[in-house]
């Protein structure tokens, strides 16, 4: 595997129409993490876990390869709401030998202009945290 994927979880860990939240940055950060989720034909994808209303995506339903959160509809590969009125930062996935692995470059990368700049001021990226 490329040192650059982080094994995150097995895909069994994971429910069906299911989501695993994986934490970013520094505790003092708070910054959202990455919610994982899995399909029930056992597709797994990854957006950002920002708040949509008053929840986290992570707290949603996955139905196929849609979620509906915050009386939004995403698309699960795309980040994008039905209605196009919002999109989500996605992550790539790789799946191998049963496992979940995600890009470290992405997950190290801010993901708003709120973690470039805080970024910045601490000379320091979000730092991955495995589960």
């Amino acid at each position: 595997m490329f040192e650059q994927w982080k094994a995150i979880c097995r895909v069994k860990d994971i429910p069906r129409a299911g989501v695993r939240t994986v934490p970013r940055g520094f505790a003092w950060q708070e910054l959202p993490g990455v919610a994982v989720f899995r399909t029930e034909d056992d597709c797994v994808l990854a957006l950002l876990d920002v708040a949509i209303g008053h929840a986290a995506l992570s707290t949603g339903d996955v139905e196929g390869a849609r979620l509906r959160a915050g009386g939004q509809t995403i698309d699960l590969h795309t980040g994008r709401a039905l209605d196009g009125a919002l999109a989500v930062r996605t992550y790539q996935v790789r799946l191998q030998e049963g496992r979940v692995y995600l890009d470290l470059t992405e997950l190290r990368a801010p993901a708003s202009r709120e973690e470039e700049a805080l970024a910045g001021a601490y000379a320091t990226g979000p730092r991955f945290v495995a589960a």
